[in-house]
Protein backbone atom coordinates (compact mmCIF):
# COMPACT_ATOMS: atom_id res chain seq x y z
CA UNK A 1 0.00 0.00 0.00
CA UNK A 2 2.53 2.56 0.85
CA UNK A 3 4.81 2.15 -1.83
CA UNK A 4 1.70 2.89 -4.20
CA UNK A 5 1.95 5.83 -6.64
CA UNK A 6 -0.60 7.47 -4.87
CA UNK A 7 0.86 7.72 -1.84
CA UNK A 8 4.20 8.29 -3.02
CA UNK A 9 2.94 11.78 -5.04
CA UNK A 10 1.11 12.79 -1.96
CA UNK A 11 4.04 12.27 0.54
CA UNK A 12 6.12 14.17 -2.91
CA UNK A 13 3.25 17.23 -2.63
CA UNK A 14 3.24 17.28 1.04
CA UNK A 15 7.16 17.96 1.17
CA UNK A 16 6.54 20.54 -1.40
CA UNK A 17 3.61 22.56 0.21
CA UNK A 18 4.27 22.24 4.13
CA UNK A 19 7.55 24.91 3.14
CA UNK A 20 5.78 26.76 0.64
CA UNK A 21 2.77 26.85 3.44
CA UNK A 22 5.45 28.69 5.79
CA UNK A 23 6.38 31.50 3.38
CA UNK A 24 3.03 32.82 3.59
CA UNK A 25 2.13 36.43 5.16
CA UNK A 26 2.07 36.45 8.67
CA UNK A 27 -2.14 37.32 7.96
CA UNK A 28 -2.66 34.56 6.33
CA UNK A 29 -0.22 32.23 7.91
CA UNK A 30 -2.71 31.23 11.04
CA UNK A 31 -5.47 31.17 8.70
CA UNK A 32 -5.30 30.29 5.20
CA UNK A 33 -2.24 28.60 5.59
CA UNK A 34 -2.86 26.47 8.25
CA UNK A 35 -6.55 25.44 6.31
CA UNK A 36 -4.19 24.31 3.09
CA UNK A 37 -2.08 22.68 5.48
CA UNK A 38 -4.87 20.61 7.15
CA UNK A 39 -6.45 20.05 3.60
CA UNK A 40 -3.18 18.27 2.60
CA UNK A 41 -2.84 15.94 5.39
CA UNK A 42 -6.55 15.29 5.61
CA UNK A 43 -6.00 14.49 2.45
CA UNK A 44 -3.47 11.82 3.10
CA UNK A 45 -4.97 10.56 6.05
CA UNK A 46 -7.94 9.73 4.37
CA UNK A 47 -6.24 7.60 1.43
CA UNK A 48 -4.35 5.41 3.91
CA UNK A 49 -7.95 4.53 6.17
CA UNK A 50 -8.90 3.72 2.28
CA UNK A 51 -5.81 1.52 2.29
CA UNK A 52 -6.76 -0.17 5.40
CA UNK A 53 -10.85 -0.71 4.66
CA UNK A 54 -12.48 -2.82 3.04
CA UNK A 55 -15.40 -3.07 1.06
CA UNK A 56 -17.92 0.36 1.56
CA UNK A 57 -16.00 1.93 4.21
CA UNK A 58 -12.98 1.70 1.31
CA UNK A 59 -15.18 3.39 -0.73
CA UNK A 60 -16.35 6.48 1.14
CA UNK A 61 -12.65 7.05 2.32
CA UNK A 62 -11.97 7.14 -1.37
CA UNK A 63 -14.84 9.53 -1.79
CA UNK A 64 -13.81 11.59 1.00
CA UNK A 65 -10.30 11.68 -0.10
CA UNK A 66 -11.53 13.02 -3.58
CA UNK A 67 -14.00 15.74 -2.18
CA UNK A 68 -10.74 16.97 0.21
CA UNK A 69 -8.63 17.30 -2.70
CA UNK A 70 -11.40 19.61 -4.18
CA UNK A 71 -11.45 21.43 -2.12
CA UNK A 72 -7.11 21.30 -1.70
CA UNK A 73 -7.45 22.79 -5.65
CA UNK A 74 -9.55 25.54 -4.80
CA UNK A 75 -8.00 27.14 -1.93
CA UNK A 76 -4.61 26.51 -3.94
CA UNK A 77 -6.16 28.46 -6.63
CA UNK A 78 -7.67 30.91 -3.96
CA UNK A 79 -3.66 31.64 -2.59
CA UNK A 80 -2.52 32.00 -5.99
CA UNK A 81 -5.37 34.71 -6.46
CA UNK A 82 -3.97 36.64 -3.34
CA UNK A 83 -1.32 36.51 -5.22
CA UNK A 84 0.33 34.26 -1.77
CA UNK A 85 1.69 32.19 -4.47
CA UNK A 86 3.44 32.80 -7.74
CA UNK A 87 2.38 31.56 -11.09
CA UNK A 88 4.97 29.20 -10.86
CA UNK A 89 4.55 27.60 -7.49
CA UNK A 90 0.51 27.69 -8.70
CA UNK A 91 1.41 25.28 -11.87
CA UNK A 92 3.83 22.65 -9.71
CA UNK A 93 0.82 22.31 -7.22
CA UNK A 94 -1.44 22.06 -9.94
CA UNK A 95 -0.16 19.63 -11.65
CA UNK A 96 1.07 17.63 -8.86
CA UNK A 97 -3.04 17.57 -7.63
CA UNK A 98 -3.87 16.59 -11.27
CA UNK A 99 -1.77 13.37 -10.56
CA UNK A 100 -3.01 12.87 -7.13
CA UNK A 101 -6.40 12.84 -8.51
CA UNK A 102 -6.13 11.06 -11.11
CA UNK A 103 -4.45 8.14 -9.30
CA UNK A 104 -7.04 8.34 -6.94
CA UNK A 105 -9.68 8.08 -9.91
CA UNK A 106 -8.26 4.35 -10.45
CA UNK A 107 -8.51 3.41 -7.24
CA UNK A 108 -11.80 4.43 -6.70
CA UNK A 109 -12.70 2.93 -10.43
CA UNK A 110 -11.18 -0.09 -9.41
CA UNK A 111 -12.59 -0.20 -5.69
Amino acid sequence: MKESPLFVRTHDFLLWLLPQMQKFPRVYRFTLSEHIQQQGMAFQDSIVWAGKSTGEERHTWLKKADVILEQLRFWMRFSHDLELINIGQYEHAARMVVEMGRLLGAWIKQA
